[in-house]
C-alpha cells in the first residue's frame, strides 16, 4: 500500500515568537517591562547591518531540520497578521490583555515571511482570520489526501486532531515536559509505533487518546470545553465556577448544545433536582452547576464561538499549492549569509 503524502503545516507566529523569547539575552529576560528592555536591544542577535535575527535564526534552524528529518511532500507556514480579526468584532475584549509586540519581533515577522516567500515556501496570512483558522482550512481541504502534521505551541490546535484521517498535532514544549508526556502516552497511533525525528525531541505528539488523557474530552469537544472553562491566554470568559464539571458534562452530552438541551428539558424544580442528582451519581459532580450554566448560557455560547477554529476561510491555496520541491534552497541560504547566520543551511 502506498503511503499517503505528508503535509506539514507550521504555525509561524508561534514558532517565531517562541524562538525570539527563547533566544533573548539574559539581561533582557530579567527586565519586567518592554520600556526597560528597549535600551538593551543592541544586545539582541543581529546582522552587521543591525537587522535583528534571534527569532529568525531559531525558526530557520528548526525549519531546515524539519525538512531534513521529515522530508515532507508539502509544507505551509501560517502567520497572524493582526489582532483585529472577526473574533474581536464578536467580543471586543478578545485577546485584549495582550501587550504590544516588541519592535524587534515585529520586524522579524515581516522579514521571516519575506525570506520564506522568496525561498518558495508557501506563506499564508489573512486580514480577518488568525493563523489557526488558515491551518484548519488547509487541514479540511487535505486530510483525505495526506497525512497532516501541525507544529505549534498553541493548544487551540488540539481541536483539529482527527485519528480517522491521521491528523496529528505536534505541540512544542521543554524537553523534560515532552519526555514526561511520551512516557505517559508513548508515540503510538492506531497501535503502530511512531518514531519522532530527532528534530522533534521537544515535541508532544497529540492523537485522540492523548488529547482525551490531557483534557478529559475528545478533540472535537475542545471548543465546547473552552466555552465553559474559558481561556485566560485569549481572554475568553467562559462560565465562572464550572470548570471542574465541564469535561464530564461534555462527554456525557457530546456538545455544549446537547448539555443545554438537557438543562432546558428539565422544566420543573423537581426535574432540575433529578438532573443534578444524575450528574452527581453518574458523573461525580458533587456541586451542581445547573443554576450557573442557566444564568450564563449566552456567555458560554459566545465563548465556544470564540474558541472554535474556522475551517472555511476563503483562501485560494490548497495542499497542491505548497510542494516542498518548489523550495529554492540557494535563495534561502543566501538570506542566511546576508543575515550573518552561518550555522543554518538548507540542503541543496
Amino acid at each position: 500500500m502506498q503511503t499517503r503524502p505528508l503535509f506539514l503545516i507550521i504555525d509561524g507566529s508561534s514558532l517565531l515568537s517562541t524562538n525570539y523569547y527563547a533566544l533573548l539575552p539574559f539581561e533582557i529576560k530579567t527586565k519586567k517591562t518592554e520600556e526597560e528592555r528597549k535600551p538593551l536591544y543592541d544586545k539582541l542577535m543581529h546582522a552587521t547591518d543591525g537587522t535583528y535575527t534571534n527569532g529568525i535564526y531559531g525558526m530557520s534552524g528548526t525549519l531546515v531540520q524539519l525538512l531534513k528529518d521529515l522530508k515532507p511532500d508539502y509544507m505551509a507556514v501560517v502567520f497572524d497578521k493582526t489582532r483585529n480579526t472577526f473574533r474581536r468584532e464578536l467580543y471586543p475584549d478578545y485577546k485584549g490583555q495582550r501587550k504590544e509586540t516588541p519592535a524587534p519581533l515585529k520586524e522579524q515577522f515581516v522579514l521571516m515571511q519575506q525570506i520564506l516567500r522568496e525561498s518558495g515556501i508557501r506563506v499564508l496570512v489573512h486580514d480577518s482570520y488568525e493563523a489557526d483558522d488558515l491551518a484548519a482550512t488547509l487541514v479540511e481541504r487535505s486530510k483525505q489526501k495526506a497525512r497532516v502534521r501541525l507544529l505549534t505551541k498553541d493548544r487551540d490546535y488540539l481541536q483539529l486532531v482527527e485519528d480517522e484521517y491521521d491528523v496529528r498535532c505536534w505541540i512544542t514544549a521543554e524537553k523534560e515536559k515532552a519526555d514526561t508526556f511520551r512516557n505517559a502516552y508513548g508515540n503510538c497511533f492506531g497501535g503502530d509505533a511512531v518514531e519522532l525525528p530527532r528534530s522533534l525531541k521537544s515535541v508532544m505528539e497529540f492523537t485522540g487518546a492523548s488529547v482525551y488523557g490531557e483534557k478529559g474530552v475528545t478533540p472535537n469537544l475542545i471548543p465546547d470545553l473552552k466555552g465553559i472553562e474559558g481561556d485566560a491566554s485569549d481572554n475568553i470568559p467562559g462560565v465562572r465556577g464550572v470548570s471542574s464539571a465541564a469535561a464530564p458534562l461534555l462527554m456525557e452530552y457530546q456538545s455544549m448544545e446537547g448539555l443545554y438541551q438537557a438543562i432546558e428539558d428539565a422544566k420543573t424544580p423537581k426535574e432540575e433536582k433529578e438532573l443534578s442528582a444524575f450528574w452527581k451519581e453518574k458523573l461525580g459532580i458533587s456541586r451542581s452547576p445547573l443554576k450557573t450554566l442557566k444564568e450564563q448560557k449566552d456567555i458560554a455560547l459566545l465563548s465556544k464561538n470564540l474558541a472554535t477554529i474556522r475551517r472555511d476561510v476563503p483562501i485560494i491555496e490548497n495542499m497542491e499549492d505548497c510542494p516542498t520541491v518548489m523550495m529554492d534552497s540557494a535563495v534561502f541560504n543566501d538570506w542566511m549569509k546576508r543575515l550573518d547566520i552561518k550555522t543554518v543551511e538548507a540542503p541543496l
